[in-house]
């Protein structure tokens, strides 16, 4: 029988090719895969390297978060989700924080991709279950796709390129690409997380809730404390605990996020105890904040932990759907306002380096002049980008030496000039129109002010009139969302395989879709034409020749004023909780962490 079933498979496929059908690429089942070359850890391994596989389970962490939260499904648009509210979801693959982008079976155990991936298809662990012990199935994978693409811009952007996700059986799931290169497809459809059909059918997914939803994965929520508190407590029969991705992971007991209104009451509450682990970002306070008696005790540890995070882009980004903002030399001119030098040692203690790219710390970044295949790539472009790319690597207007500030003021004013504007009364106006130049810069916290202030002091001094408005975190959302600002701070992260996120940030098509985070309202063919060749890049030296590329372009287009960056992990934590000796490069691995026996301040509060 067997014999007689291949005759006829092989007949089947040959009338199939001779009808010029085509047949569908083969592909083997493997336990993980990698955009480039093969992943580190290979069939059988125990655990990450990174992590103590003995690591003690148990205990409870208090954590801590900024402002409030409305709602427990962090998948829509609507509303602010809680601090940690994916804690309770898989996801169908698993990355490792030790090497670029590279996943592992999680909710899949096998991952099948054909050599030209266009499809990729994932067979479940039979083991796996949502907390009310039913099984996670295809179908659920299906409803997943189709509700998250349905609810929300920014999934049914990253996921633009799936043709269609057809469940082959009640535990094998298979998504097929539209026609193109994108050889990242696959991994961002491994990073999918999985929620259960059976739980959302009759529930409004689009709408905020405070319902615990139900999840498959190591946490589960306890409690909540609307706007205030939310408590996860770990699923002691987890399916998942003892696979290699999960092994010496997610040990604590449970974790409790305590909400604070402004980030110095928040620092108040751990040094008094009331929280177990915090990570500053704030130059200033990590000076000047932490020399208090626990830490003189040993009782917490501050340390700064290096770190090869790229660390993308932080800066006021210009919204140049404002007709101001139009004329690059205004921006760029603008640019020339800021002084970072002065910021850096004056206010950060000298804590931070200028960001200049927005690949910062990573080998993606622009560097020099553009050499061999990125000039190939630019040059049939000369005429559409600014001329200053195929000159020397970007620098952010720099106030050092003697009159660095004057110096920066009268070039702006030269800029300035030219781009069609003058002084009147006092007030720089475009003088075809006589329209102010003046713009508000919009911020979500106090904290920011000293920084942005002595800018627009800056400003002033070249007849530009800007102010700042500092408004609540849920009113800030929403005007990000719209694109209602001229101006706002904002930081892009990037990761060492830039892909279809790019399209998100800068794309044409994002520039004028509500909560995208194209902010800076960037139309450019050009900038398109480099996403995609990212996108499609087969090869580490292709991407990075793209990735530099779109970097000189964006840079040199003076979209944003750039900020800063440190290159390390500024942490401080009271001394119950310990980590693995040797962190990886890419990540803190928080969820590799660990309490001892001894209770916290927190846990001894009465509740």
């Amino acid at each position: 029988m067997r014999r007689i079933a291949v005759c006829v498979l092989m007949a089947s496929m040959a009338a199939g090719a001779a009808a010029g059908l085509a047949l569908p690429a083969k592909a083997e089942p493997r336990h993980g895969m990698a955009l480039h070359g093969e992943p580190k850890y290979g069939p059988g391994f125990k655990h990450f390297d990174y992590i103590n596989p003995d690591a003690p389970k148990g205990g409870r962490v208090t954590l801590q978060a900024t402002g409030s939260f409305d709602t427990l499904n962090p998948f829509t648009l609507k509303g602010v989700p809680a601090a940690g509210s994916t804690a309770i979801y898989d996801t169908l693959m698993a990355g490792a924080a030790d090497e670029p982008f590279t996943e592992y079976g999680q909710l899949a155990r096998t991952v099948e991709v054909p050599e030209d991936r266009s499809w990729v298809a994932f067979d479940l662990n039979d083991a796996a279950r949502w907390h009310d012990g039913r099984p996670v199935t295809a179908d659920d994978v299906v409803f997943t796709f189709q509700a998250l693409t349905r609810s929300h811009p920014f999934y049914r952007s990253y996921y633009a390129a799936v043709d269609k996700v057809e469940a082959e059986g009640e535990r094998r799931v298979r998504f097929t690409f539209k026609p193109g290169d994108n050889r990242e497809l696959p991994m961002i459809v491994g990073q999918l997380p999985v929620l259960p059909k059976h739980y959302w059918e009759g529930r409004q997914f689009d709408a905020t809730t405070l319902e615990p939803p139900l999840g498959s994965g190591p946490y589960r929520i306890a409690s909540v404390d609307p706007g205030r508190s939310i408590t996860y407590e770990r699923v002691a029969d987890y399916w998942g605990k003892d696979l290699p991705v999960n092994v010496g992971r997610n040990n604590f007991g449970s974790m409790t996020y305590e909400y604070y209104r402004d980030e110095s009451v928040a620092l108040q509450a751990f040094r008094g105890g009331l929280y177990d682990f915090r990570q500053e970002a704030t130059a200033k306070t990590w000076a000047t904040g932490y020399n208090f008696d626990a830490v003189r005790e040993g009782k917490v540890t501050v340390e700064e932990i290096p770190n090869e995070v790229p660390a993308g882009m932080q800066g006021f980004v210009f919204n140049t759907r404002r007709p101001i903002f139009e004329n690059s030399k205004v921006r760029w001119a603008i640019a020339h306002a800021f002084d970072f030098e002065w910021t850096n040692q004056t206010l950060f203690y000298g804590a931070y380096k200028r960001t200049e790219s927005y690949f910062e710390n990573s080998p993606l970044q622009s560097k020099g002049t553009p050499q061999g295949r990125e000039l190939a790539l630019l040059e049939p472009l000369r005429g559409k980008i600014p001329e200053e790319v195929f000159g020397p690597a970007y620098r952010a207007p720099t106030t050092e030496g003697p009159n660095g500030m004057r110096r920066n003021l009268l070039e702006a004013k030269r800029l300035l000039d030219e781009a069609g504007s003058e002084v009147r009364n006092g007030t720089r106006v475009f003088s075809a129109t006589g329209r102010p130049l003046t713009f508000e810069i919009l911020l979500d916290s106090p904290t920011f002010e000293r920084v942005t202030l002595p800018f627009v002091e800056n400003l002033k001094r070249l007849g530009i009139q800007a102010t700042v408005r500092t408004v609540d975190p849920a009113q800030y959302q929403n005007r990000i969302r719209d694109f209602d600002f001229d101006m706002v701070v904002h930081v892009w992260g990037q990761s060492l395989s830039p892909g279809n996120e790019q399209a998100d940030f800068w794309g044409s098509d994002a520039a004028n879709r509500p909560g995208s985070q194209n902010l800076a309202g960037i139309r450019s063919e050009v900038v398109d034409s480099l996403i995609a060749r990212i996108i499609r890049a087969g090869t580490e030296e292709e991407l990075k020749t793209a990735v530099s590329a779109l970097d000189r372009v964006l840079l040199w287009s003076h979209y944003v004023v750039p900020h800063w960056y440190s290159g390390v992990y500024r942490v401080a934590y009271w001394n119950r909780l310990k980590r693995p000796a040797t962190l990886p490069p890419y990540s803190l691995a928080f969820d590799a962490w660990w309490l001892t026996d001894a209770p916290s301040m927190a846990e001894q509060q009465p509740r």
